[in-house]
């Protein structure tokens, strides 16, 4: 990961950056993909779900990537499957 992920209340996203290929590429995922997903609490944080699935995230944001997808890649629950 490039950059550290943060929050973004407006958007209810976590933001994060991966890097492909030598580049940045900034990415997104919902808190409440990560809710279900993860099946985690209401009130998680989803600073910590993330962080604990990174790797998941990472690879996923490489596969959009790879599937010619633009920036900045918001991820979506079915992004995780596969």
């Amino acid at each position: 990961m490039a950059d550290a992920p943060f929050i973004h209340d407006a958007s209810g996203t976590v933001r994060f950056s991966v890097t492909v290929e030598d580049r940045t590429v900034n990415a997104s995922i919902g808190r409440e993909v990560l809710r279900y997903h993860y099946r985690t609490a209401e009130d998680a944080n989803p600073l910590d779900t993330f962080g604990q699935h990174v790797e998941e995230m990472d690879a996923a944001v490489r596969r959009r990537i790879a599937q010619g997808s633009m920036e900045p890649v918001m991820l979506r629950e079915n992004d995780l499957r596969a």
